[in-house]
């Protein structure tokens, strides 16, 4: 009782999809040149970057409280990953007084803090993503 698939398997007699441990390459379209390498390159990416959690000062008038930390931004819902650390942006209009901690503050957030009456804090050592 055999396979019925004799002599060659149903690989055929001879070239590279014949033979064991063949693996055609991603994106291999049947030697045309492949969309990868015909399509013009552009750009660059950064492998310094670092990326920040950003929360708005009109955000954090929103919040409950009166000081406001990475740690609690996390535990209120406010930021989803610390990422490098915690970035406080300017967009919003800000009533009262709070206390920020952060990693790295806009010059206009810092502004509209500190004209509000509140203090901004400057967390020296950022989380490594």
């Amino acid at each position: 009782m055999g396979s019925g698939r004799g002599k060659f398997s149903g690989r055929g007699a001879k070239g590279a999809k014949s033979v064991s441990g063949y693996s055609r390459m991603r994106g291999f379209e049947g030697g045309q040149m492949p969309l990868h390498r015909r399509l013009p390159k552009r750009g660059f990416t950064n492998i310094f970057r670092k990326e920040y959690a950003v929360v708005n000062v009109g955000k954090l008038e929103t919040l409950d409280g009166a000081s406001f930390d990475p740690g609690k931004l996390l535990e209120s819902g406010a930021i989803r990953k610390l990422k490098h650390g915690l970035k406080i942006l300017g967009t919003g209009e800000l009533t009262r007084k709070i206390t920020v901690k952060a990693h790295v503050f806009s010059a206009s957030a810092k502004s509209k803090i500190e004209a509000a009456g509140g203090t901004v804090e400057v967390i020296s050592e950022a989380k490594q993503a």
